[in-house]
């Protein structure tokens, strides 16, 4: 009721008076505001292309595989994302365990992971496809989706993408 009554209306509140009722609603407006904000600096991570987009600068300079989590609420909006593996030139081991674990923490609703191919080349190699599959099926046992996962690589003249979608290759249905 406070918040969304006007000024006039505050003074008439007991112990409440035109200095009080002004800065009372200056303070919901500021809190209405620093929400608007949050929504707008939280992406909606709801293709590939916005994926691959965050963590583009991130992920595709580096000399070794890094493997990250983004927790996500029912909205798709990222809550944050957590590094769960750290790994070779050309691998980084993950268990599902490690990889659910913050979601399962946070109460997140679903799932995206990622990582880097040093290489530069985002193909995904037969060890990214089964821990793919792996961690579908734990998905769908822990009632946490797995939405995608994104290959980082580097731009090319032989690829049009710098990055590739497993869910868009086929191993499992589309967005």
């Amino acid at each position: 009721f406070i918040a969304r009554a006007p000024l006039d209306q505050l003074v008439t509140i007991r112990g409440i008076g035109r200095d009080k009722a002004v800065t009372l609603k200056a303070a919901f407006e500021l809190a209405a505001r620093l929400a608007d904000e949050k929504r707008r600096a939280t992406p909606v991570l709801d293709t590939p292309e916005a994926v691959a987009a965050l963590l583009r600068d991130e992920l595709s300079l580096l000399d070794t595989e890094r493997f990250v989590v983004l927790l996500l609420d029912t909205r798709r909006h990222l809550m944050r994302i957590e590094e769960v593996g750290r790994g070779l030139l050309d691998s980084v081991l993950v268990h599902p365990r490690e990889v659910f674990r913050p979601a399962l923490m946070a109460g997140a609703h679903a799932i995206l992971v990622a990582h880097n191919h040093p290489t530069g080349d985002p193909t995904p190699s037969p060890a990214d496809i089964r821990t793919t599959r792996d961690l579908i099926r734990a998905g769908q046992l822990l009632k946490v989706e797995l939405l995608d996962h994104i290959i980082i690589g580097r731009p090319s003249v032989e690829r049009a993408r710098d990055f590739c979608s497993l869910k868009e290759l086929g191993h499992w249905g589309g967005y």
